[in-house]
């Protein structure tokens, strides 16, 4: 090693001192574009027949980001008692369990009290009623508000230093920004890179699809 390379790991290390003791933290945040996700529903293929009738297959009208998803040209009514939301967009493609996930501001409208809960995470949730074309179907427990999450690939875990399941905050910036906290991490090659929030959170924070948020990641 010559005398400018001695120089330079030696300025390289006091810098990296100094930020360490003013309290900075290196290479700890990374952008994710926004996907804001409206009310929906993932159907079981048994209650799409119950709905739709026996055999009916779904008509797509646009794919989503994640990777072999879809919204799909039909729509169903939701009801919690005497109280519903009309025209409910079905997304693709068939699950093994009907999930109806909408946000907070549908809840109140319908008196509910779904819990938070991550996508497929069903159990000890809200019962709902969904009515089709053909009929209706009574759900004991489907209904759900979405947490706020993340979806990465392996590659884009590895990338960004983040694990399944890890919990982080994110910082949005604009005139109405401020940090979600409490947002969960899914890691799985059918990923796309992406964080997905409710319109509640979207409106709270203007942010809009494809928008881009910081992803902090939290001390353990």
């Amino acid at each position: 090693m010559n005398t400018d390379e001695r120089a330079i790991n030696l300025i390289t290390s006091l810098v990296l001192e100094e930020l360490k003791n003013a309290g900075a933290t290196i290479s700890n945040s990374y952008d994710v574009p926004v996907g804001v996700s409206n009310r929906h529903i993932h159907l079981s293929k048994s209650d799409m027949d119950t709905l739709f009738g026996y055999g009916y297959k779904l008509n797509k009208i646009k794919d989503l980001n994640q990777p072999g998803e879809y919204a799909c040209k039909e729509v169903v009514d939701i009801y919690f008692n005497d109280r519903s939301i009309k025209k409910v967009r079905i997304l693709g493609p068939i699950r093994k369990q009907t999930q109806v996930e909408i946000s907070s501001s549908d809840a109140r409208k319908l008196r509910a009290n779904p819990p938070v809960r991550g996508s497929g995470k069903l159990d000890g949730s809200s019962p709902i009623t969904i009515v089709g074309p053909k009929d209706k179907v009574d759900l004991k427990q489907g209904l759900i508000i979405a947490n706020r999450h993340i979806h990465l690939t392996p590659r884009d875990a590895e990338r960004v230093g983040l694990k399944d399941n890890q919990v982080v905050s994110v910082k949005v910036c604009g005139e109405k920004g401020g940090v979600f906290d409490n947002v969960c991490c899914r890691v799985s090659p059918n990923y796309f890179f992406e964080m997905h929030i409710d319109t509640d959170d979207a409106s709270a924070f203007g942010i809009s699809n494809n928008d881009r948020v910081e992803i902090i990641k939290n001390k353990d």
